[in-house]
């Protein structure tokens, strides 16, 4: 029976691979409309640097020799890290400066963070003690990347516009989320399923906030189009009156 569970884990983890590098590539559509208009709008780097740190970290969990059966969790997150970088590096490229210094601020705060992190991992803790500290620490640092969005939501909430929180970043991040915490169930890896579960919750009130005020925006779309109409009628018609 045990065998099974771990197939199973193992296809769940593949999943997850999959879901994950889909959740990492989604925003490059955004990261084209930076460099196409060379600026960062209103968008938030933040979310970016927290992922770029909570890859490193997760990175870090799944390898032999702080934990076992979790090289899928390396290979993802290593590659995440290397894809976040160039996210990072970009916006701060196109960012004005007061955004820049404060983004540049967090990206160094983070190197300083992991470093110290995998440092302390390996030179005071040992078997059990640094798995723990390495799963605390990567749970931690998870749900804070996966709580960054919430200026976004904010802004979703007060502009009443969905324009920048992409529905296929919500989505991607649902998927990845759902295979994760599946995989942790299996394992009995408590720090992907904390993690990964705030991650699920949020991700589904991001999809609840879309659906909730994209439907206003194309309402207000066709409002616009249909009073655009009416008032080009009118004016044709007084067109036609004046000779």
């Amino acid at each position: 029976m045990s065998g099974l569970v771990h197939t199973i884990q193992f296809v769940f983890g593949i999943l997850g691979n999959a879901a994950s590098l889909f959740l990492f590539l989604v925003p490059t559509y955004t990261f084209k409309r930076i460099i196409k208009n060379k600026s960062t709008e209103q968008f938030s780097g933040i979310p970016y640097v927290m992922a770029f740190l909570n890859c490193l970290l997760t990175a870090w969990y799944g390898l032999p020799f702080i934990t076992s059966n979790n090289i899928l969790v390396t290979t993802i997150n290593g590659t995440g890290a290397a894809i976040e970088l160039i996210y990072v590096l970009i916006f701060l490229l196109y960012a004005p400066n007061k955004q820049k210094r404060k983004i540049l601020a967090i990206f160094v705060l983070v190197l300083v963070a992991f470093a110290a992190a995998a440092v302390i991992s390996v030179l005071v803790f040992h078997g059990k003690k640094r798995e723990l500290f390495c799963g605390i620490a990567s749970t931690v640092f998870s749900i804070v990347m996966y709580a960054a969005p919430l200026s976004i939501i904010r802004l979703v909430i007060t502009t009443k516009s969905v324009e920048y929180m992409p529905f296929l970043l919500s989505f991607a991040a649902i998927l990845s989320c759902t295979s994760w915490f599946i995989y942790a169930i299996l394992g009995m890896d408590p720090y992907i399923g904390i993690s990964t579960g705030v991650g699920l919750t949020l991700g589904i009130v991001q999809l609840i906030l879309y659906f909730s005020y994209c439907d206003k925006k194309i309402l207000n779309k066709k409002t616009f189009a249909v009073e655009e109409s009416q008032q080009n009628m009118d004016n044709d018609h007084n067109n036609d009156v004046k000779p």
